[in-house]
């Protein structure tokens, strides 16, 4: 229920984002032609009711103005970077989705691991700083061990969810996946102190990925792209301080300010011979290294 209430809600604010100036009653012809609707009108109570409920929930103001029409008052914020965005934007497709199930033989998505059901335990604990028992086994390892767990923040990266936590036994930060967790539980009446200075975006901030090395410092990288290539780029950047530092018909050299760890690396490779790290120096060499053992595979 809570998840359609969502549903509905997304539905009009992407409604009146995409018609500013709106009115009441062209939002309800829109409504009673959509799936959500079931040919059922709008009550003018229950548009109020999600008003009130969206400013609550997702932060915007829907406001009312005689000469245009309905419209969202902080319609900017709706393109920032955050779990707001985010949430909206996987409920639009969702909704999108729903209402074109007749072609789902030709709609094609992509699987994230059965990690994402240990979400809700994990986001609860972190509501509550309840500290988490879980059963763990790592790629590397072959046995699973249990331990208790500070979760901080999770994140989502290349269709995996990762869960950022402290871990008392080893007294440090790690990253666990979650589709490596056999058991998890909430410790009842067991709680933690979460780190006022603590700030996730921060913390992943000079890293690519989910690796993170806090002895190292952010690094001056140049890049070289092909001009097919750098459309790409261009249009979603590998990383928030990608930069370009020139562009031409040939080639664009992008610029990046990070810590190069295992994810950033194996992202340069998938770029193949349409990139070429320029600097640092150990960096293309590294990458150079690779590339020639990768080439001994097939000699």
């Amino acid at each position: 229920m809570a998840t359609q209430t969502l549903r509905k809600h997304v539905w009009l604010i992407n409604t009146i984002h995409n018609n500013p100036g709106i009115s009441f009653r062209e939002i309800n012809n829109k409504w009673q032609y959509s799936d959500l609707s079931e040919g059922n009108e709008l009550p003018l109570r229950t548009f109020h009711k999600w008003r009130n409920a969206i400013r609550k929930v997702f932060g915007l103001k829907i406001d009312w103005r005689d000469s245009s029409g309905y419209f969202i008052a902080n319609d900017d914020e709706i393109k920032d970077g955050t779990v707001r965005k985010w949430l909206m934007d996987n409920i639009s497709v969702s909704n999108m989705l729903m209402s074109n199930l007749a072609l789902r033989d030709r709609i094609l998505l992509e699987e994230v691991p059965s990690g994402k059901d240990y979400l809700n335990t994990i986001l609860e604990a972190m509501k509550t700083d309840t500290v988490l028992c879980i059963t763990y086994q790592g790629f590397g390892r072959k046995n699973a061990h249990t331990f208790d767990l500070h979760p901080y923040c999770v994140k989502l990266f290349k269709q995996r969810w990762y869960m950022l936590g402290y871990s008392p036994s080893e007294d440090r930060l790690r990253i666990y996946a979650l589709d490596r967790i056999g058991n998890i539980q909430l410790q009842d009446g067991k709680t933690f102190s979460m780190p006022r200075n603590f700030n996730a975006e921060e913390f992943f901030m000079s890293f690519y990925g989910i690796i993170v090395n806090a002895d190292k410092e952010p690094e001056r990288i140049l890049v070289k792209v092909s001009a097919k290539q750098a459309r790409y780029l261009k249009s979603l950047k590998l990383h928030w301080s990608q930069d370009i530092v020139e562009t031409n018909d040939d080639y664009t050299i992008f610029k990046y300010k990070l810590c190069p760890e295992y994810d950033f690396m194996q992202e340069l490779l998938s770029q193949g011979a349409d990139l070429e790290v320029l600097e640092p120096q150990w960096l293309r060499e590294e990458i150079a290294k690779k590339t020639e053992n990768m080439y001994k595979l097939y000699h």
